[in-house]
């Protein structure tokens, strides 16, 4: 076949290699939010919500399944997220086969070069693997897939920790530094990058394996701090790390490179474009994409009556209240100059272009954003709603206030839809380590690295950092600071498992399950009726 490119005959040259080796991180950026891996992770907790706004967004009761921890195997993101992870999974390890195989001087390679490609590949497979885990918890292993025509059988916990373990060591010494990357760092696995998900795969272990691995996890964090993978440090500014040039940023250790004219999928309906109300786009001032959507928004922390609720859980614009000072809380506004400031949405919308006007729900009201969830419509703030109820069935688009992390810039700015999406920033780590710390009883060590983090997000002598002997931490506390500083960033469930209030606590209109079967999701219907070498996880029907 002479006129046809097949899998024998693809690797012609360099580009080709490099082509094969860059298959599967396409794919990886989509699954930041495809497949409903984002809403999968933030919509079962006390962070975000998807309700019935008077019709819109029930959706068969999908999310309010969700919300609830009733979901079933024929929910979409059950299959979905499955496949998306271990397409994923197999697009890495077959360009990863292929690469093992090719002579390096004849693509014009060096032996490091190829080492590189091969360890960066095996970092991204071990990223899609955890993610499973952390998700499925027994899941098959896919290290071979030229000449497979099955999925394997799945593996135990222990043996899936131990493999993710094993790459990922395996895997650090052929990596680059961020350094050596030098401007193209971003969207590469580095050092740093295959050791900060040793750092979420030994700090969630107990949940894992039944085993603690806060002290491994501690060193792999003091060894990221001090520079053994590579050069990091944390950004001066709250907004630094999610801002237009971040793809430069030495808080970035991993992430993925975005633009308005090719890929940006932080900003899709997956995720952050549709987490604001429906005309907000007039709001920010970008139109390019049309409408915005009430997908996704901030659980409520007061009643309708503007009481704060009494549960400790959930509340998470309250949380940020705590600190009356943080930059943060600022009304979001686009300041010019790919610049803003704020990260909230709330209140009434002026528009970008004429502030006298105001945003309006698609149903004719205008738009006022408040803590609460209810029938509000047109009532003005201050104004005592007569019905009471507010649960997932009864919001309007007034209902919950939204969060905009990343920054959405007018049309026509140069900034505009230009953020990298930041997969793990250093700050993470710190919260490791100090979580870490916390758990070995050192408080004080722990509210000196929070303090690290958390100085940027209020003025210079703010009584809202921690005293410097820990005294202000507790296991809700460290709860709450991990919510605000990775707010919407996907791994809300992960983080409340691990707590272990998941399943136990209670948030706004969220009771306490009756077991913790819903720690781990079922695999989907379209997935486990093909694959009849799989077992349905505990609790779930096939």
């Amino acid at each position: 076949m002479y006129d046809r490119i097949t899998n024998q005959n693809f690797l012609q040259t360099k580009e080709d290699v490099i082509r094969d080796f860059l298959r599967s991180f396409e794919h990886a950026y989509w699954t930041i939010q495809g497949g409903g891996l984002f809403l999968a992770q933030e919509l079962p907790t006390d962070e975000l919500m998807t309700p019935n706004r008077n019709g819109d967004w029930f959706d068969g009761g999908v999310y309010q399944r969700t919300h609830y921890h009733t979901w079933t195997i024929q929910d979409f993101y059950t299959s979905d997220m499955w496949n998306a992870l271990f397409q994923g999974a197999s697009l890495a390890t077959n360009s990863m086969e292929d690469i093992e195989k090719i002579d390096a001087a004849k693509f014009n390679l060096t032996e490091a070069e190829k080492a590189d490609f091969i360890a960066e590949l095996k970092t991204q497979r071990a990223w899609f693997h955890l993610r499973a885990f952390d998700l499925y918890r027994n899941i098959p292993l896919i290290t071979k897939v030229q000449g497979e025509s099955l999925t394997p059988t799945q593996s135990t916990p222990q043996e899936t920790f131990d493999f993710i373990k094993k790459e990922l060591l395996g895997a650090i010494p052929d990596l680059p530094t961020r350094e050596s990357l030098g401007s193209n760092a971003i969207g590469r696995w580095t050092k740093g990058g295959a050791a900060a998900l040793l750092v979420r795969l030994y700090l969630n272990a107990k949940v894992y394996i039944g085993q603690d691995k806060y002290t491994e996890c501690a060193a792999v964090c003091q060894d990221i701090i001090d520079g053994k993978y590579g050069t990091y440090a944390l950004e001066s500014r709250w907004d630094a790390p999610f801002d237009y040039n971040n793809s430069k940023s030495a808080e970035v250790i991993f992430g993925f490179p975005g633009t308005l004219s090719q890929t940006h999928w932080q900003y899709d309906g997956g995720m952050y474009f549709w987490m604001a109300p429906h005309q907000a786009q007039n709001f920010f001032g970008f139109t390019n994409f049309g409408n915005m959507n009430t997908r996704f928004a901030m659980q409520p922390g007061r009643n309708v009556d503007g009481v704060e609720y009494t549960f400790n859980l959930g509340k998470p614009f309250i949380k940020f209240q705590k600190y009356p000072d943080d930059f943060r809380l600022k009304k979001y506004k686009n300041l010019g100059n790919s610049t803003r400031e704020g990260m909230f949405l709330y209140g009434y919308l002026p528009y970008h272009s004429d502030p006298n006007k105001l945003v309006k729900s698609n149903r004719g009201y205008t738009i006022f954003a408040r803590d609460q969830v209810g029938w509000f419509k047109d009532l003005p703030p201050g104004e005592v709603l007569e019905d009471k109820e507010s649960n997932m069935n009864h919001a309007d688009d007034n209902s919950g206030i939204w969060p905009a992390k990343y920054p959405i810039y007018p049309t026509g700015d140069p900034g505009a839809i230009a953020s990298a999406y930041a997969e793990i920033r250093l700050a993470e780590v710190y919260y490791s380590l100090a979580e870490c710390k916390y758990r070995a009883g050192d408080k004080p060590g722990a509210a000196t690295l929070l303090n690290a983090v958390r100085k940027r997000n209020y003025p210079v002598g703010s009584p809202s950092l921690y005293a410097l002997s820990g005294s202000q931490l507790t296991d809700q506390e460290m709860l709450d600071e991990w919510g605000r500083e990775f707010l919407v960033e996907g791994r809300r469930r992960t983080d409340l498992i691990r707590w272990g209030v998941f399943n136990t606590g209670t948030w706004w209109d969220k009771q306490p399950d009756a077991d913790n079967h819903t720690q781990i999701y079922p695999i989907g219907q379209n997935v486990i009726r093909i694959s009849p070498q799989l077992n349905q996880n505990p609790g779930y029907d096939d």
